[in-house]
């Protein structure tokens, strides 16, 4: 496998999106233009190659950094290993470059959330050493177009 940072929007790119996201949510597919203003942000994406760089794209994560009065946070967020590749070690490389990323932007750590009924990765998320962090979360829907 071959890790590697988004840099560009490219045709497979977009492919590669079209597939992956609906393995993960019911979110809408992102447009070329939502991909990059994520690349243009301080938010890092990174992608994963399967057998090489050569590859074709088989997964996806993001390191979501933002600042807030209390200091610079970060959030892994979108996860994505093909179905077809999974429990080779892709979810786990990728996470493992998200943290590398996150240590060299200094850091303090990152958080995640992920649905209990996603067994397997929240077996990962221990394995790697994140620890359950005994919090509420809350949504407020705004309805159609986030109105």
């Amino acid at each position: 496998m071959f890790i590697e940072p988004v840099t560009a929007v490219t045709p497979e790119l977009e492919e590669a999106f079209s597939r992956l996201i609906p393995q993960l949510t019911r979110a809408s597919i992102p447009s070329a233009e939502d991909l990059q203003r994520l690349i243009d942000s301080p938010s890092r994406l990174i992608i994963a190659r399967h057998p090489d760089a050569a590859g074709g794209i088989v997964g996806a994560a993001c390191l979501g950094v933002f600042r807030t009065p209390s200091g610079v946070h970060a959030h892994l967020e979108d996860i994505i290993v093909d179905e077809a590749f999974r429990g080779q070690g892709l979810g786990e490389a990728l996470v493992g470059a998200l943290l590398t990323l996150a240590r060299e932007l200094g850091l303090p750590g990152v958080s995640l959330t992920c649905n209990p009924r996603r067994v397997a990765a929240n077996a990962l998320y221990r394995k790697l050493g994140f620890q359950e962090w005994q919090t509420n979360v809350y949504w407020f829907d705004l309805g159609p177009g986030g109105g």
